[in-house]
């Protein structure tokens, strides 16, 4: 796949991406794990709904505090400075996760929650223009939906694996003690993971991108918030990673329901698997789609798709309403990595800052998961899946109205 990406853009080395698609990979793996860690947390201390999207909340909360600081950092410490401190802090977080079981704390586990988020917002804030900067703007979009598609090969494979090593062993335990201890072995195999690769990046070569050391202060454009597209985009971040988060948290639990599949929380888990397999498998086709439409129309798309299938999931009963949610992981390929290239594009030296903005949208995965757990504690699991239709809603209307919005900036690139 990257060899035929770049076959057609000729334009950046092929190490570099590979290499990111590294980190892309661990973080979906460590992100997608938050499915699994909710219902064992859930039935571990006897949680509502809401109170179990704390670990949401936790994780996410950490990108709107956070980003900022990473955008500001990066100035400083450039793009790669900025992997290898992230994925650091992020080590330092899973590591964390040991006092978390050892003293069966909820408040615990959610303070390793939010060290495991910083390390990763500055991850995101880094690598993320990192790699729409290492070829020409035009095929911005591609490049990063390809490195998107490794994080969500990791997101795939992370609750698979989770739902062995966590799930299935909390449900042979006998006592909470073990129960606990069912998350410390794993947590504490990624903190090695990824000081290893702190290691690695801190040694590697990567070259110079174009928009490296980002300014964050001064720019030729009185404000960054001068964009539409950017402030409207960081909207759509902040509804489409609320939407994708929740659904995912909920996954086990609504596939658990006897009007649905009626499945235990172990083989549930698993499902949580396809979800993302198919934003995975969405991402690696959308490389190729988007040389032939733009990034606009491409968004448009899979966002009314994901909305009509999340409505027959809620109409509809079985293993029918199970598939079209699952359905959904697909429609959410595409998502992320182009509205971050829309919204990013033509900020020329505010590049940086708007990544920062963007990031800190990502709180939308905190808040509404936590919106749509007391909509379920107060309508029920599946009227609260409403909440997310109206995100696919917007989305679909920024995209629509992407170039007119794009026309009206005040700043263009000269």
């Amino acid at each position: 796949m990257l060899k035929i990406f770049i076959s057609k853009t000729n334009s950046f080395n092929a190490w570099p991406l590979a290499a990111l698609s590294v980190l892309f990979f661990s973080w979906g793996f460590i992100t997608s794990l938050n499915d699994i860690l909710i219902p064992h947390l859930k039935a571990l201390f006897t949680l509502s709904y809401t109170q179990a999207m704390g670990v949401q909340f936790a994780f996410f909360t950490a990108y709107f505090l956070l980003s900022a600081p990473s955008a500001w950092l990066l100035r400083k410490i450039r793009f790669q400075g900025g992997m290898v401190l992230g994925l650091a802090v992020a080590g330092v977080g899973c590591a964390l996760f040991y006092p978390a079981a050892a003293w069966r704390e909820y408040g615990v586990f959610l303070a390793a929650l939010f060290v495991l988020a910083a390390g990763v917002c500055l991850l995101q804030v880094a690598a993320n223009p990192y790699a729409a900067a290492l070829g020409a703007p035009d095929s911005a979009s591609r490049r990063l939906t390809l490195v998107q598609a490794f994080n969500s090969l990791g997101a795939t494979v992370g609750p698979y694996i989770g739902a062995g090593l966590i799930l299935e062993r909390a449900n042979v335990a006998a006592d909470a003690a073990t129960q606990a201890w069912a998350v410390q072995a794993p947590y504490l195999g990624l903190a090695l993971i990824l000081c290893c690769l702190a290691a690695v990046f801190w040694r590697l070569p990567l070259p110079r991108a174009a928009a490296d050391a980002p300014c964050v202060g001064s720019s030729a454009a009185a404000s960054v918030w001068a964009f539409p597209h950017l402030s409207l985009g960081a909207v759509a971040i902040f509804v489409y990673v609320g939407a994708e988060v929740a659904i995912g948290s909920f996954l086990v639990s609504f596939l658990g329901e006897p009007s649905v599949a009626g499945l235990p929380a172990a083989a549930a888990g698993r499902y949580v698997a396809v979800y993302w397999g198919g934003a995975m498998l969405g991402r690696f086709a959308g490389v190729l789609l988007m040389r032939r439409i733009s990034g606009e129309a491409a968004l448009a798309g899979h966002a009314l798709a994901a909305a009509l299938l999340l409505c027959a999931s809620l109409l509809g009963e079985g293993v029918y309403a199970m598939w079209a949610l699952l359905a959904v992981g697909l429609c959410n390929s595409i998502m992320f990595p182009t509205i971050f290239a829309l919204a990013v594009s033509g900020l020329g030296e505010q590049t940086g800052k708007g990544s920062g903005i963007l990031c800190a949208a990502i709180i939308g995965g905190a808040l509404l998961p936590l919106l749509q757990g007391a909509a379920a504690d107060a309508y029920g699991l599946r009227n609260a899946f409403v909440l997310p239709v109206f995100c696919y809603v917007y989305i679909l209307l920024y995209a629509m109205s992407y170039r007119r919005l794009r026309g009206s900036s005040r700043f263009n690139e000269s």
